[in-house]
């Protein structure tokens, strides 16, 4: 072997053994969560600005109930796994992200849920929230949401009445003025206003309601004059390019 080749093999040999190295410092420094006690656990709520449902007090105690409280303890991986899992679970709680920080303290960051729409049925109540899931009513939950009643079952809930609730979000001047949307039959929807002895909305079904309801607000701005005497107590958009009005 020329000396050449052989000082290339020597490079190549210190390069692989400095690698080992650095990679065995690497895993030892990874491994230092399991080897040490957590120190503190501190939690990060990033939307407690807008809404509060889960508490701190409420989160550590749901740990405890699962013997997952980490301070003073040994921390893996896994358990951090069962951390994030334990907190995602609350049924307030969007998303967890738990970590350790290189002096052992643990973070976990949460998002709350963000209800939507709130159904009322006889004998129930409960939220559709913006990832269109179930969320349980709570008295906590303060959000001004649209509200539907009548016969609303889970599928309308969750797919059409959610559509609605969250375009509604974006046009301020029917959110401003809709109250509830309640459903006799898929076919027969109506809409009450948010002002007592407004006339209700026949809309029909939940198809085109953005061109119904553009509809409708060009009749009112452009015949609030000569409608002011007249006492409808329904306006009917079933039908296309109209708004009828029944006393």
């Amino acid at each position: 072997m020329s000396s050449l080749a052989r000082i290339i093999w020597q490079i190549i040999g210190v390069t692989v053994v400095a690698a080992m190295l650095v990679g065995a410092v690497v895993a030892g420094y990874r491994m230092r969560p399991s080897e040490e006690p957590c120190a503190s656990l501190e939690y990060e709520i990033l939307d407690q600005q807008e809404r509060m449902y889960i508490t701190v007090g409420e989160m550590n105690n749901l740990l405890r109930s699962e013997n997952l409280y980490p301070v003073g303890r040994a921390i893996d991986i896994r358990q951090i796994h069962r951390i994030e899992q334990t907190i995602g679970h609350h049924p307030m709680i969007r998303t967890a992200e738990c970590y350790v920080t290189p002096r052992s303290e643990m973070r976990i960051r949460v998002t709350q849920r963000v209800p939507l729409l709130r159904v009322q049925v006889p004998g129930d109540a409960y939220f559709i929230d913006t990832d269109r899931r179930v969320m349980q009513a709570r008295a906590v939950i303060k959000d001004s949401v649209l509200i539907a009643t009548g016969a609303v079952g889970p599928q309308i809930a969750s797919r059409q009445l959610a559509d609605f609730a969250q375009w509604l979000q974006d046009e301020p001047y029917w959110r401003a003025r809709i109250r509830f949307v309640h459903v006799q039959t898929p076919q027969r929807i109506y809409l009450y206003m948010r002002q007592p002895g407004q006339p209700r909305v026949l809309l029909g079904n939940m198809n085109r309601y953005a061109q119904k309801l553009a509809k409708m607000r060009t009749f009112l701005e452009n015949s609030a004059e000569a409608t002011k005497d007249k006492h409808y107590i329904e306006y009917d958009l079933r039908f296309h390019g109209q708004v009828i009005g029944r006393y």
